[in-house]
Formats: C-alpha cells, sequence, structure tokens
C-alpha cells in the first residue's frame, strides 16, 4: 500500500475533513473535528490515496504522538492504517525520535469503535500508559498509550 507525504497545508486539512467526515461514530464532536482540520495544515501528515491520513505533532526532540489519524470505513481492515502507522515511525526514526504516543477515548467509558481503536493500536506495539480526564473532561476520559520506536 502506497503512503504518500502530503506537503500542500491545504490539502493536509482537506484530506482530514472528508476522512474525519466519514467517520461520525469516531468523530462526533464538531469543535474538535474543526481543530484538527485547522491544525493538520502546518503538521506532518501522510496519506493512502483519500482512503485514510495521519497527522503527527512533535512534542519533544525524543517524544511524537499520532496527533490525528483516520482510515474510511469502507477502506478499514485492508492495511491502510498499518501502512500509515509504519511510514509514520519511519519518519520519527529518521529524526531520532524514540517514543510515539497516541491519545485515545479510555476503557473506562464502553465504546465499540474505540475498543477497536485501541486494539488497533495495541495491535502495532502501543501499550497503555494512563487513563486521564484531564484532557477532554469527565465524560471523555484519555486514554494515553505509548510505544518506544527503538
Amino acid at each position: 500500500m502506497e503512503v504518500t507525504a502530503v506537503e500542500d497545508p491545504a490539502a493536509r486539512s482537506e484530506l482530514c475533513q472528508a476522512v474525519l467526515e466519514s467517520l461520525p461514530e469516531w468523530f462526533e464532536i464538531e469543535e474538535k473535528v474543526l481543530d484538527y482540520i485547522r491544525e493538520v495544515a502546518d503538521l506532518p501528515t501522510f496519506a493512502v490515496g483519500c482512503d485514510g491520513f495521519l497527522s503527527l505533532k512533535q512534542h519533544t526532540p525524543a517524544a511524537a504522538e499520532i496527533y490525528v489519524m483516520g482510515v474510511r470505513p469502507e477502506s478499514q481492515g485492508q492495511g491502510a492504517g498499518t501502512a500509515l502507522v509504519e511510514a509514520a515511525e519511519r519518519f520519527l526514526l529518521d529524526r531520532g525520535v524514540e517514543f510515539l504516543q497516541v491519545k485515545t477515548l479510555g476503557p473506562s467509558q464502553p465504546d465499540a469503535h474505540y475498543a477497536r481503536t485501541r486494539r488497533f493500536y495495541e495491535s502495532h506495539g502501543f501499550r497503555p500508559l494512563e487513563e486521564t480526564t484531564a484532557f477532554w473532561g469527565e465524560a471523555n476520559p484519555c486514554l494515553i498509550m505509548v510505544k518506544s520506536l527503538r
């Protein structure tokens, strides 16, 4: 599966919007979706055609985050997500980044869609670090998952 870097800021935002709109079960908070659309314009972003994308945010020289990722429902389970994560990891390793994190809805808030998301990240080597309500509030506990890239 071919992954490309999306260089144009407007194209990053357009792809983000198109994909996230196809995933209302995961991205239902309109204000947060608008934040993603705006912020990915300035972030390293990878795409599998129009089927999916992943944007990274580097927090320190040693640590980065999968800031937002989405794969259209009809393309899920076909390797797009795996290809995006692997491309992001190569990109970060080339820059000396040691740790990668991702934030997702925590298991204390049962949701079948996010249970799938957690299983996906676990299958790619991410491990649960902490669940907290400090980021998204009591109704949306955030699970921080981490992975060593080395």
